[in-house]
């Protein structure tokens, strides 16, 4: 159907893909983090890796372990389609204890999700833009920074970035830079199936965080992921059904109300002025 989708572009079907989407995968979430929660902590067995969790929270999850982490399984993917993986650098910014590891209570399996599919994009943009190069590939830079409000968590690289109108279709569900992949193939998909992105926002916005994208075209793009420092704000964000949910599928599109409504580059041949 999603293959489908990205052949007729119907903006109100896409629209409505996506609202749906959106909720189905957020309700899917928290039913797994539900049952998760349950079996760990009601379940006779304890988990002999995580002994200090609760449940599937880690009350002090040391990010910049996640990060590590994350990396080394994306190389290891990396490695098996382009036999070379950017190496990583990470920096850590502690505003509220300075020289001290930067923990938060959080669900490090999220966390590393996020991380993943974010080492991901950035080794298939790096290793494609500066394959063959004599100066090799560009590092892959991590910075996890705590406030007073927000724990973020930048990915940098040098991909050659995403062109600004493309930037809001990588969040979308029939939406994919990379050809789709063969289910046939031996090896794991590195890309192409059009949810990674939208997913791992969703984690983000879980518990109140966000993913963001900023890109330069030409040079790399900055892929932020935003928690809340503090626990007491990290609640749920789950989907409400009611009128206004199913009003969502029955209306179209608004009308645009600017003069150039188009995020396509316009054809300025036909506007050239006769000599």
């Amino acid at each position: 159907m999603l293959g489908q989708q990205k052949q007729r572009k119907n903006p109100t079907r896409i629209s409505n893909i996506q609202y749906f989407l959106d909720r189905f995968y957020t309700n899917r979430i928290s039913f797994r983090m539900l049952i998760n929660q349950h079996t760990l902590l009601f379940g006779n067995d304890i988990n002999p890796a995580h002994p200090k969790h609760i449940g599937s929270i880690d009350p002090n999850c040391n990010v910049a372990e996640v990060v590590t982490d994350a990396y080394e399984t994306a190389k290891m993917v990396c490695e098996q389609y382009y036999s070379a993986a950017p190496e990583l650098k990470i920096e850590e910014f502690n505003a509220k204890a300075p020289q001290k590891p930067i923990q938060a209570v959080y669900v490090p399996s999220h966390l590393f999700h996020m991380l993943f599919e974010l080492f991901k994009n950035a080794m298939r943009a790096t290793n494609e833009l500066h394959e063959g190069s004599k100066e090799g590939l560009p590092l892959i830079k991590a910075k996890v920074t705590l406030g007073k409000e927000d724990l973020s968590v930048k990915i940098s690289d040098r991909g050659g970035g995403v062109a600004l109108r493309k930037i809001d279709r990588l969040f979308n569900y029939t939406y994919s830079t990379a050809p789709t992949p063969s289910l046939d193939s031996k090896r794991v998909p590195l890309a192409g199936f059009g949810h990674g992105l939208p997913i791992s926002r969703l984690y983000a916005r879980y518990f109140q965080g966000d993913l963001k994208l900023y890109s330069m075209e030409g040079v790399g793009t900055d892929a932020v992921i935003y928690l809340k420092a503090l626990s007491s704000e990290s609640f749920e964000r789950l989907p409400v059904f009611n009128k206004s949910a199913w009003r969502h599928y029955q209306g179209g599109p608004g009308a645009d109300d600017w003069s150039n409504p188009s995020k396509e580059p316009r054809d300025a041949s036909k506007y050239k002025a006769k000599r």
